[in-house]
């Protein structure tokens, strides 16, 4: 994987989420804990379309997957 430019400010603008500093910890602090054997985009806090996006950038290892694993870790 390559170095994101992406921030998560960024990644969730992509998912149409609030995305200033306040409302990204405010939905981390939600979320969290993740249980392990859940795989992000499967959470049930996602619309389809938001885990389609997540999926399909995970699996194509794009630039945006650094940024989703540091968003993943940052829900565990």
């Amino acid at each position: 994987m390559e170095d994101s430019q992406h921030g998560l400010s960024d990644l969730f603008d992509q998912l149409g989420l609030a995305s200033s500093d306040v409302d990204i910890a405010a939905f981390i602090v939600e979320h969290r804990p993740l249980h392990p054997e859940i795989i992000l985009s499967e959470a049930p806090f996602w619309s389809l379309t938001q885990a389609k996006f997540l999926r399909e950038q995970i699996k194509a290892d794009a630039d945006w997957a650094v940024t989703i694993d540091k968003f993943d870790t940052s829900l565990r």
